[in-house]
């Protein structure tokens, strides 16, 4: 079953984060935040500062300046001792215009001024955002490239196109919006908690009462919402896994008549992706009215007693002393215990969006933390020019030969022609550890030899020649290039000298003349239709729409299957290595257009050191040497005839007609 199957290789399991992932993950973003946007990050801190002051100011400017200076003394003016109006006397006639336009102007400019701060700070974390965003991108990419096969073997490709999209999205949400609001939010309850101390100590008693009770109440939401949010974000990370892996498979989908099981497979994952993400947002949408409900409470209990203490006389003490209560007092704490209160669901709801955005930071991270394919090498390649001996001696110019530079400890360097060389010694191997899949393999080719596997499936064929690539690294014995060790020699120059055809041909978005050029980026026109003519794809290249200049899209899904293969031939032709790797490279070629094949491939194995795997026996009959596996260890050895004239399992596959597949 595919999605167990799958779910068995995430490494987060139960989608629980690694102890003390988040913390790092806020570190270090904050390492980019302080490394590439200082000055910007400055800014948005000042106008985060502007817009909290402006909040709090205003409701200062409309309680104590407007109520208290301007409407309370006109009111006074036409009330008697009692505070009852006069009959006939008019509040407007002893209005103070010049104050009230003064207060009114001055609060324009206040809010103008927050306004202005808000859209430049709010305009400085998108650039932030975006900014990081890209770089941790480009790093990211980066550093994937370094990574062995063997992460991409543990992980669905879904998953990680995940990381790429949705994880470093949630990020640049967070960035751009929850961080500015929250600090912003936070920034405006310390300073209204300032300002309501410098108010009346038992109006602050009573916010903080309800402060500490709604508090509690979001605690406990964003607790609930905040672990299906991060259930959610990893559950979106299995299903676009599943999706991927599906979308890939659809041909063998529908020849087995799969759809169903597959729907049924996609709708666990959706259903699971659904009940994360209902809940997740039940506790987030209900967070929000409870707090604005719990806030109107509040509102009203701070008018009962405020009004109370001021109809009544009482004094109200502060830091600024004490003082009577009075009408702009209470108006301005109504103003203030709003300002405190909003925010504590505003911090709560955007906590979500923060606690969404670290998860996925802590995949992203986890992604860039992932060790990178090792790389002790140091014997590199050089262009080589023979001197009066034969003996390889380095040039910058390009001659179309090539040696091996192998510098040594005692700082003198010895040069050796690359020829194609290679031997096993005692190989032992295993994917993982404590599972061998290959036994004291050991095996010698010389140059220009060509070198078949050949046995059942499993047997440990294409594991040889990706050892042979350094894909993977043996767990004991020697493997010699040239008669040096190929621990020695750096990948990118090991992997230069080898060329190699997969059954499983991969082909880009670009024109066929592009996909050709992968095998030698600096190929002329000219030398890639030299090799596709050799490969024997050139005929039916010339009869596509436009020729080397079509199109290709889907990895050549406008291509048949045959086609595809030649052209993957063809680069490896333009490429003109030393050693060829042939891994099943004409499975997927009809006998016909494999007999027009095979020529183009003899030319291009001329003189060539050649591994060749092939499920069609007939094409292995003219090796060197064949080389019979079973279970990870080579049971037989010899040339065609002599493979024969044993009667041993070669027999048994060649008379018996049967078949062996790429492992």
């Amino acid at each position: 079953m595919p999605t167990k199957i799958r779910a068995s290789r995430y490494p987060m399991k139960n989608n629980e984060l690694p102890k003390g992932a988040k913390k790092n993950a806020v570190s270090r973003l904050l390492k980019y935040v302080f490394k590439y946007y200082p000055i910007q990050f400055l800014l948005v801190v000042v106008g985060v500062l502007i817009v909290s002051l402006a909040n709090v100011l205003s409701s200062y400017i409309i309680g104590n300046i407007l109520v208290n200076d301007v409407i309370s003394p006109a009111l006074a003016a036409v009330s008697d001792a009692n505070g009852n109006i006069i009959p006939g006397m008019n509040a407007i006639d002893y209005f103070d215009y010049s104050a009230f336009y003064g207060c009114i102007g001055f609060l324009a400019g206040v809010s103008i001024a927050a306004i202005i701060a808000s859209y430049f700070y709010n305009y400085l974390m998108a650039v932030i955002a975006q900014g990081i965003q890209q770089r941790i991108r480009d790093e990211l990419y980066s550093h994937m490239q370094k990574l062995p096969l063997s992460y991409f073997d543990r992980r669905t490709h879904g998953d990680i196109m995940s990381v790429y999209t949705n994880d470093v999205d949630a990020l640049r949400e967070m960035l751009a919006r929850a961080l500015p609001m929250a600090a912003s939010s936070l920034t405006t309850m310390i300073v209204c908690l300032v300002m309501m101390l410098t108010t009346d100590f038992l109006l602050t008693g009573v916010v903080l009462v309800f402060s500490v009770i709604i508090f509690i109440i979001s605690k406990y939401f964003l607790k609930m919402s905040s672990k299906y949010f991060l259930n959610m974000q990893m559950e979106l990370g299995k299903t676009n896994g599943y999706i991927e892996e599906m979308t890939n498979g659809q041909k063998v989908i529908k020849v087995f008549n799969y759809e169903e099981r597959n729907i049924e497979g996609f709708n666990e994952h959706n259903d699971k992706l659904n009940e994360y993400c209902t809940k997740a947002n039940r506790f987030s949408n209900i967070l929000m009215p409870t707090v604005n409900q719990l806030g109107n409470l509040q509102y009203v209990i701070i008018a009962l007693v405020g009004g109370v203490c001021m109809i009544n006389n009482l004094t109200s003490f502060s830091f600024r002393g004490a003082a009577i209560y009075e009408i702009g007092t209470i108006v301005s704490f109504l103003f203030y215990s709003k300002s405190f209160v909003q925010p504590i669901g505003q911090i709560s709801q955007q906590a979500n969006i923060i606690v969404t955005a670290l998860a996925g930071a802590s995949r992203i991270f986890s992604m860039m933390d992932a060790p990178a394919e090792v790389d002790n090498g140091y014997v590199e390649l050089c262009n080589a020019v023979a001197d009066k001996d034969g003996n390889p001696v380095e040039t910058k110019e390009r001659t179309g030969r090539w040696a091996w530079k192998h510098p040594h400890a005692d700082g003198t360097t010895t040069y050796v022609w690359l020829k194609g060389k290679i031997n096993f010694y005692d190989v032992d191997f295993a994917y993982i550890p404590g599972k061998v899949v290959l036994h004291d393999v050991t095996l010698y080719a010389e140059p220009g030899q060509k070198v078949a596997f050949v046995g059942p499936t499993g047997a440990g064929k294409t594991t040889i020649t990706n050892l042979i690539n350094r894909f993977y690294d043996i767990a004991d014995g020697k493997i010699r290039y040239d008669d040096i060790n190929i621990n020695k020699i750096k990948k990118a120059d090991l992997r230069r000298s080898l060329g190699m055809v997969l059954q499983d041909t991969k082909l880009f978005t670009g024109t066929v003349r592009e996909n050709i050029r992968f095998g030698k980026l600096d190929a002329t026109d000219e030398e890639i239709e030299k090799a596709a003519k050799l490969a024997n794809a050139d005929s039916f290249i010339k009869l596509l729409p436009n020729g080397y200049d079509t199109l290709l899209k889907n990895a050549g899904a406008n291509l048949s299957q045959g086609q595809r293969q030649l052209i993957a031939i063809a680069r490896a032709a333009v490429a003109d290595p030393p050693v060829m790797i042939l891994d099943e490279a004409t499975s997927s070629i009809d006998s016909r257009t494999e007999a027009m094949v095979q020529k183009g491939m003899d030319s291009i194995m001329k003189g060539r050191t050649v591994f060749a795997i092939a499920h069609r026996l007939s094409t292995v009959k003219n090796s060197d040497v064949i080389m019979v596996l079973d279970q990870g260890r080579i049971i037989e050895r010899g040339s065609h005839e002599e493979l024969l004239a044993k009667k041993g399992k070669y027999y048994q596959l060649y008379t018996g007609n049967a078949i062996t597949s790429q492992d």
